[in-house]
């Protein structure tokens, strides 16, 4: 149980954490009880640790929900422009911890908790992870919307309330095995039903041609139901909705078709409606066709832009008289997290066209101007491309409109380049090879003002290669806006320590203007400051030792350095060559017992998608060989290997934190920009890392001397691919890759099953798109320089205070206010809303010096 703090440790943290006040501590203890007796209806005699952790929920949403009505009360009043960010995936991780900071609460709670007899920490790690994501794109929502109730923007998140997320991950004899993450089992404190809200989508159906136009009839209605969770942004009394819409059949769903009297039938076949925010789609960076993935997309969109319309036509001046819709992109931003939403673009037009009666001209320009594109991935089993005969059957009517779209898109370029039938051909929403398919990227550039890749090479990579003939029709659509996360999770939340030094050193202002962490260069040479950097690392490091021996019964060196590899596995990502350095260490320290080796924990986690063959091989190596390594007595506690099991969000604050090598080795040009990179530099960890996404600003921002850069470079690759890629000439010309490999491919980390890895092998030699062997020497030789390094402790703290000092750019704030200045047309502002406690003039005070501003 943690102690009580001191009045000096108190006055230390009272910026970041919040004020411990006698009266909020009160308060606070009486809400929890209060909650723990009315709410769930337990005394202390008999609540379990999960009752005490949704009475502290409840009441730490208590001191959300006042603001929460007073930010949309506000947003009524001022009728700013709104921003709809529109994602399939919002992976927000655990809530608590991150209210009670933005809030300003988490001093209070604690104490608040210490006086009850209770221990914060246990409470905490009863909350269920909301895993409504795969990785980084989730992730990344999830940051945005933290960022953008920050910066007092009125956003919106939607998506979907998937009642399973991303499965939990389970490794049985080192094989990966799903299990479901049934995470609403005990139900969700932080979100709100709003039946009220309700809405219907349609699917399936014709179309009907009269003289008022088309009309799209005999549908199946599905409905949609919005749960509302409050995102509070930091210390500034705003509280955002992220709202996530749930499946439910009408009442009389498919009771008709039994007129039988089959009631009993009528009633269970319901769940066919409902199955479509059943379970999210585990699968990142490879699209799978299915229908009820389409339905997914489509359900969303059509939900969520009911809903912006009625916002639209409810507005302050928007309810006085006929609507207008000329007015619709000045008060309306949607951004699109990828294709995934992007039949919010057809699903636009059809409701100016056919509901509004708007002509297709005016609908089409008011439609551009209000949707924005962000791409997410190069690779082409990620670009998603829907199947003529699918969309024809489920969404007739939205076909119909993407033909009329596409046919008025060509014709432009047919007038641009009356010659030039390839470049039609290649431009063209639908495509013909291999079956007829709308290209959704190309719907999403079509019809948005502008499209932005997350990272400055990966923008690049799409002007000139992806979409090249796009940005040479219309370059300036064309921006980059490079990912970022939330300090607020991201080094507060998870790393309190190294806030609290950062803070002391030069104030508390850098938790809203990351940039400030430039300041921390005047300190790279201090001692105190070294030795105090060093001291947090290294406690850090001795916790997760701590959690690591009780989940894995494996003694950890928590003087060794902690090499860390978490993320989702795939083949561009190169595990396997993180693996191939495990081994050549491990044959190394073998070779010569007692030659000097720097003592390492390699530590690699992350998940596979369940029907991806290669990648859950890729596991099952890693964990052979770290069976071997770690049993191998002659090796001892040099050189450890951990498989963390299933990797999340709430795992990813253990680990992160804890880190003192990141490893970021996609092959140039593949990753489209990674976050996890930036966590890892704000919270101290050096990157070793090739040329690739945010890497390149990285280096930019640190200096390339601060990082361990090797490897191929994009235009290394693109020349290797004209040349061809020979992985034999590697394996015969470096003896330590040859032995690597030999040993694998010969069952000597299987013995029991020799011909296990031959998949691995054969695709390392016959095709291996990501060129594992052709960066194995450049790897190898960076990896001796991180040993060098680490031997020197001063030297290598130092490197990491010049990497947190750089790391002010991959802020989310700065993400989303370039987002807001130069896509959505919305200003950030740091104007706070008085708090509830405050009458209601001043709100109407607030609102007025707003409109003024």
């Amino acid at each position: 149980m943690a102690a009580p703090l001191t009045d000096q440790e108190k006055r230390k943290q009272i910026s970041i954490r919040g004020i411990v006040g006698v009266e909020n501590v009160a308060e606070l203890k009486k809400g929890f009880n209060r909650h723990l007796h009315f709410t769930l209806v337990k005394d202390r005699n008999v609540a379990t640790p999960r009752d005490y952790y949704f009475a502290l929920a409840h009441t730490v949403r208590d001191h959300l929900v006042g603001r929460w009505i007073r930010t949309q009360q506000f947003y009524y009043e001022t009728d700013p422009k709104r921003v709809y960010y529109l994602s399939l995936e919002f992976y927000m991780g655990r809530t608590l911890q991150n209210t009670m900071i933005n809030l300003g609460l988490q001093n209070a709670c604690d104490e608040a908790i210490y006086q009850l007899g209770l221990d914060m920490e246990d409470l905490e790690e009863m909350e269920e992870d909301a895993g409504l994501g795969n990785g980084g794109l989730g992730r990344l929502a999830a940051c945005f919307l933290d960022s953008m109730a920050t910066l007092g923007l009125a956003a919106y998140g939607y998506g979907i309330r998937y009642e399973y997320g991303i499965f939990n991950q389970k490794i049985k004899n080192g094989w990966q095995v799903e299990e479901a993450d049934d995470w609403l089992r005990h139900g969700n404190p932080w979100e709100k039903a709003r039946p009220e809200y309700m809405l219907p989508v349609h699917f399936y159906g014709r179309v009907e041609e009269s003289k008022e136009g088309a009309k799209w009839v005999d549908t199946q209605v599905v409905l949609a139901m919005p749960y509302d969770t409050p995102i509070p942004g930091y210390m500034n009394n705003t509280v955002n909705t992220m709202r996530l819409w749930s499946a439910r059949a009408p009442n009389d769903f498919n009771l008709m078709d039994f007129n039988v009297g089959d009631y009993i039938q009528a009633v269970l076949d319901r769940n066919l409606a409902e199955n479509i925010s059943r379970v999210l789609y585990p699968n990142d960076n490879f699209f799978e066709g299915k229908e009820l993935r389409l339905k997914q997309e489509y359900f969303v969109v059509a939900a969520t832009l009911q809903d912006i319309m009625r916002r639209f036509k409810n507005s302050k001046k928007g309810s006085s008289g006929p609507v207008s819709f000329d007015s619709f992109p000045e008060k309306v931003a949607i951004q699109l997290n990828d294709t995934h939403p992007a039949m919010a673009i057809p699903e636009l037009m059809r409701v100016f066209v056919d509901i509004e009666k708007l002509d297709w001209d005016t609908a089409w320009a008011i439609t551009k101007r209000t949707f924005a594109y962000t791409n997410h991935t190069v690779l082409p089993e990620a670009l998603e491309r829907w199947p003529i005969g699918l969309l024809e059957t489920l969404l007739p009517r939205h076909l119909q409109i993407i033909y009329r779209i596409n046919q008025g898109h060509l014709d432009e370029i047919s007038a641009l380049f009356p010659e030039d039938m390839d470049r039609i051909r290649r431009m063209s929403l639908i495509e013909e090879d291999g079956g007829k398919r709308v290209n959704m990227a190309h719907l999403c550039i079509v019809g948005s003002h502008a499209v932005n890749g997350v990272a400055e090479i990966h923008s690049n990579i799409i002007k000139t290669d992806v979409f090249r003939d796009f940005s040479e029709l219309e370059p300036e659509k064309f921006q980059n806006k490079t990912n970022g996360i939330t300090p607020r999770r991201w080094l507060l939340l998870c790393n309190p320590g190294l806030a609290e030094l950062i803070a002391e050193a030069i104030g508390e202002e850098y938790v809203k203007d990351l940039s400030q962490l430039q300041k921390l260069n005047e300190l790279v040479d201090d001692d105190t400051f070294i030795r105090d950097v060093s001291k947090v690392k290294q406690d850090n490091k001795e916790k997760f030792s701590q959690y690591l021996e009780k989940e894995y019964m494996v003694e950890i060196n928590p003087s060794s350095m902690f090499d860390v590899h978490v993320k989702r596995i795939h083949e561009y990502k190169r595990q396997l060559l993180n693996c191939l350095h495990i081994v050549t260490m491990y044959n190394r320290i073998r070779k010569n017992p007692k030659a000097p080796f720097v003592p390492r924990t390699v530590i690699i986690g992350g998940k596979a998608a369940p029907g991806y063959h290669m990648a859950k091989m890729i596991i099952k190596l890693i964990t052979a060989v770290g069976e071997v390594v770690n049993k191998d007595p002659v090796v001892g506690s040099k050189l450890k290997v951990i498989y963390l099991e299933n990797y999340r969000v709430s795992l990813a604050e253990k680990v992160i934190p804890a880190t003192d090598l990141s490893e970021q080795i996609s092959t140039a040009g593949t990753e489209a920009s990674g976050t996890g990179n930036m966590k890892f530099m704000l919270n101290g960890a050096l990157t070793i890392g090739t040329m690739d996404g945010a890497n390149v600003e990285m280096a930019e921002e640190a200096g390339e001397e601060n990082m361990f850069i090797f490897g191929m470079r994009v235009e290394d690759v693109a020349e290797m691919d004209v040349q061809g890629y020979d992985a034999m000439t590697y394996y015969q010309k470096i003896p330590e890759l040859k032995q690597a490999i030999d040993q694998i491919n010969s069952g000597f980390f299987c013995p029991k099953q020799p011909e296990l890895f031959k998949d691995v092998t054969n695709m390392l030699f016959n095709h291996d798109r990501f060129k594992v062997f052709a960066d194995y020497e450049d790897y190898i030789t960076c990896q001796e320089k991180v040993n060098e390094l680490y031997q020197n402790p001063r030297e290598w703290t130092k490197m990491v205070i010049k990497n947190i000092a750089a790391s002010g750019k991959f802020s989310s704030d700065r993400t989303i206010t370039d987002y807001a200045t130069e896509v959505w047309g919305v200003e950030p502002t740091d104007l706070k809303i008085p708090p509830p406690n405050e009458p209601r003039e001043a709100l109407d005070e607030t609102a007025r010096a707003l409109r003024e501003k």
